[in-house]
């Protein structure tokens, strides 16, 4: 997902560990917004892990460069790994170090290659991951025999619910894509027969978790 219809990114900070064979990986991930940022962020962890045998980091800047470092790692057993994490779930502006505390026993190639994808998709794991891209905001009154078709409308939208209220019918609060907004009303007045009214709330540009 990109350009208009927005950009994924961490929805914050994310921490994570793997041990394998006495060796201890801690995987650090957070958004930045800038090159700079990245680079700030893996020499902060460089500092604080100065007695690690490596400190391996990857980064993507959203229209800008990629970049990763093995950190003396045998070539490709640790910066590609991590920057494949990030890229299966087209990510950007993220920015990842993986520290390796070693324990004593070689793991061979395909040992890190598994050691350092596990400990970065662990972070990835614990910071979720958001959406950034232009919303509508709307409210619906949807009496509750439609209101399982609404859902179902919504989520053809990909749109998310921000707020939900039980009451006589069940009010929503939802945040729907720019591009699905028009689609959607046409489809809640189908499902309606024109009886459910979808009022425009405002318009916001904003980073919404999606996982």
């Amino acid at each position: 997902m990109s350009g208009n219809t927005g950009y994924y990114i961490p929805s914050g900070y994310g921490n994570g560990e793997y041990e394998e064979k006495r060796s201890r990986f801690i995987s650090y991930l957070d958004t930045v917004e800038s090159e700079e940022e990245a680079k700030a962020f893996i020499a902060d962890i460089k500092k604080k892990n100065y007695d690690a045998r490596h400190n391996c980091w990857c980064y993507i800047i959203k229209d800008g460069p990629e970049r990763y470092s093995d950190d003396g790692e045998p070539q490709g057993t640790a910066g590609m790994p991590m920057l494949e994490v990030l890229r299966h779930e087209n990510l950007t502006n993220t920015v990842c170090v993986v520290t390796r505390y070693f324990g004593g026993v070689l793991l061979g190639t395909g040992g890190l290659v598994r050691a350092y994808t596990k400990a970065t998709k662990e972070a990835l794991q614990n910071a979720g991951i958001s959406v950034v891209r232009k919303w509508i905001e709307c409210s619906i009154e949807c009496p509750y025999p439609i209101y399982d078709r609404l859902r179902s409308e919504i989520d053809i939208a990909k749109g998310i619910a921000k707020d939900i209220d039980y009451g006589k019918d069940v009010a929503l609060t939802l945040l729907i894509p720019e591009e699905s907004y028009e689609a959607f009303k046409r489809a809640v007045s189908d499902i309606s027969s024109g009886n459910i009214e979808t009022v425009l709330l405002n318009d916001t540009y904003r980073a919404v978790p999606v996982k």
